[in-house]
């Protein structure tokens, strides 16, 4: 059963950009060592003759056809628009020039 080490918690948490104390790599590194090692029983179960899901219920696609519709003008569209300029809304600038 492999265990995760104190330099693989820092290794990762240098990928993610994450700074801890030495406290909290001892608490990550044990917490997520408990967390592997859960998962690894897993590798325990038999699994001869379960049918391979990749999800646990029986969903079928739930989405509507795609379907060309009528649409509202762009006119419709812009009526409730607070502040409109040649067809288009208006919005602050959020940048610089």
């Amino acid at each position: 059963m492999a265990r995760i080490t104190k330099e693989q918690v820092e290794h990762v948490a240098d990928l993610a950009r994450l700074a801890f104390t030495d406290e909290e790599i001892a608490v990550f590194t044990k917490d997520l060592g408990d967390i592997i090692a859960f998962a690894e029983q897993l590798n325990e179960l038999d699994t001869d003759g379960i049918e391979e899901t990749t999800h646990v219920l029986n969903i079928a696609n739930v989405m509507r056809p795609d379907e060309v519709r009528e649409s509202i003008s762009r006119e419709e569209a812009l009526l409730n628009a607070p502040d409109k300029r040649d067809g288009q809304v208006r919005v602050p600038n959020i940048l610089e020039g």
